[in-house]
């Protein structure tokens, strides 16, 4: 793992389990260097009933990348991001990652394009101009949910075929692997499954360009968990670090630590709080420190199918 170093660019919360707080550690037991810069400092996430903190500033976040510049140790393998809020701060971002890949032009940008999530948005809709023009091109990988895809393309998913049209669009702007992390697509397995999808592009040896396209069905379990999808893209960047060429392969991994980890977090919560009861924000964070061997070594749970080949 020499040379794994990764900037993450996230929320912390002094308890429990998002941004950051979600991705260093397993990215940490996979054996990655984190370096993590805070966006926000809060207590905790802002689905419990009181939250209190503090937002780093565009100006302060440049601050701290000039200290890492001025000692020369700004060379980095992965850039990660997660929810921003904040456009002059996403702009600032933008600035750091075009320089890092100046110095290091095989840097993967791993983005988590967070704007909301069934029809709605949950950012200021000023930062979608922001994602679709600086960002997204930017991006190597890109985990939109089906909102986020559709908000960034502009065309409505209905269909398997409209999703694998998105995911060509999104790959046209930029990232040469996507996934969907979650879709309203109907799964053959039955209404207790949601279905997600991937596209990585690949460049054959006699240089045209195919895709490998790739759909799971993930069991849904019911229950509101926080920091979720920050996990899902640490794993990810990980997971094809180890599987480069295979997206399939670092998918199931990916879904299979979801899967691990939110089902011990739910038998816990649901323990905890007793029976009948739903269980509270703080019951529900992630039981990630528990899940340490199977971030390690997830044993594959989640299947994906390979949707298809196509050239262009």
């Amino acid at each position: 793992m020499h040379g794994c170093r990764v900037l993450s660019i996230q929320s912390h919360v002094v308890r429990g389990y998002v941004g950051n707080k979600s991705a260093t550690f397993p990215l940490q037991v996979l054996g990655f260097e984190v370096d993590s810069i805070n966006s926000v400092q809060f207590s905790n996430h802002t689905g419990y009933a009181h939250w209190k903190g503090q937002v780093l500033t565009a100006e302060e976040l440049n601050v701290l990348y000039e200290g890492i510049k001025l000692n020369k140790v700004n060379h980095y393998d992965y850039i990660l991001t997660g929810y921003s809020r904040d456009t002059s701060f996403l702009e600032m971002v933008v600035d750091i990652i075009q320089e890092l890949k100046k110095a290091n032009p095989s840097l993967v940008y791993v983005c988590d394009p967070v704007m909301g999530d069934h029809g709605a948005m949950y950012v200021p809709e000023n930062l979608l101009p922001v994602y679709k023009d600086k960002v997204v091109p930017l991006a190597d990988i890109l985990t939109p949910n089906q909102f986020e895809a559709e908000l960034l393309t502009g065309k409505k998913i209905n269909t398997e075929e409209d999703a694998v049209e998105v995911m060509d669009l999104l790959h046209k702007m930029g990232p040469e692997t996507v996934v969907l992390t979650s879709t309203d697509l109907p799964s053959k397995q039955g209404d207790q499954f949601l279905v997600a999808l991937g596209s990585q592009k690949i460049v054959k040896p006699d240089g045209t360009n195919t895709s490998q396209k790739i759909c799971m069905d993930i069991p849904k379990v019911d229950a509101v968990f926080v920091g979720t999808g920050d996990l899902f893209a640490a794993m990810l960047l990980a997971w094809t670090h180890h599987h480069p060429k295979d997206l399939k392969a670092a998918c199931e991994k990916t879904v299979s630590v979801m899967h691990h980890v939110i089902k011990r977090t739910i038998t816990y919560a649901n323990e905890i709080a007793g029976p009948g009861k739903r269980p509270s924000p703080a019951q529900l964070e992630l039981r990630m420190v528990q899940s340490k061997a199977d971030i390690e070594n997830p044993a594959v749970v989640v299947e994906a199918k390979v949707l298809q080949k196509s050239s262009h």
